[in-house]
């Protein structure tokens, strides 16, 4: 069995590789990190007697996903899990933040998520078995002023992996999708997005337990917590224009 995580290097994409190799996967962990790939490799086949094989890439461009697709199934064939958690962020008004950065926001959280799951789940449905989960965000169920390209691109990934799995359900498909909201979370994300959380955080490795348990039990949502539950269903029932008049101060805090 083999596994496949995105954004490995550390936080949640290097905690799920940990909870699915301790499942005896053998795991392919994709980021540009080579040190902490290594790092994390020598690790996971120390602690688990499991193969672990890194894959050096930057998933900001179109052309690398591709390669890595092609990678894979040149050496692999097929795997068995796919986790796309790879993801960057920014703060800021959105006439101040560089549009550079938005760009490769865009480019890691949508397109690079968009066509490995494209591409994997067309072999995993030919096959009609295997996971995929999407790590998205509670940022993703409301508007987010001061972060709005990061928000809107988590909205996209939420949106996304609920049309595909009903399709999958019309198609009674055995494959199984699954799409990760968490709240704040202790990870190397506030450093890359300029952000400094005034929430409770969750620390990375508990997020990383419930969502593997989840994926493979089926479940087709997960937030990590009680807090994040209720927060979904206060974006769920409240105005558009409320939440966002919220999120705008509380972001403006972390700036």
């Amino acid at each position: 069995m083999l596994a496949l995580v995105t954004g490995a290097s550390s936080g949640i994409g290097r905690d799920i590789a940990r909870e699915i190799a301790k499942r005896k996967y053998d795991v392919i962990i994709v980021a540009r990190n080579e040190k902490a790939l290594q790092e994390l490799k020598e690790e996971l086949e120390r602690e688990y007697k499991v193969k672990v094989y890194i894959k050096i890439i930057d998933l900001t461009g179109r052309d690398n996903c591709i390669k890595l697709y092609n990678e894979v199934k040149a050496e692999f064939k097929d795997i068995d899990v796919l986790v796309n958690n790879a993801g960057l962020g920014t703060c800021g008004r959105f006439t101040d933040t560089s549009l550079e950065k938005e760009e490769q926001i865009i480019n890691t959280n949508i397109t690079a998520l968009h066509i490995l799951m494209k591409l994997f789940l067309k072999d995993m449905s030919k096959r009609n078995k295997g996971y995929i989960m999407n790590v998205a965000s509670i940022a993703g169920f409301m508007p987010g002023p001061l972060m709005a390209t990061y928000y809107a691109s988590k909205a996209y990934v939420i949106r996304l992996t609920q049309a595909v799995q009903k399709e999958l359900k019309f198609q009674k498909s055995n494959v199984k999708v699954s799409v990760l909201c968490p709240g704040p979370v202790k990870t190397n994300f506030q450093k890359v997005a300029d952000v400094k959380f005034n929430s409770p955080e969750t620390e990375s490795s508990v997020v990383a337990r419930k969502a593997v348990a989840k994926m493979f039990n089926g479940r087709k949502i997960t937030f990590t917590s009680w807090y994040i539950s209720l927060v979904r269903v206060f974006a769920k029932i409240l105005p558009d224009s409320f939440m966002a008049f919220c999120c705008y101060f509380v972001q403006k805090r972390k700036i």
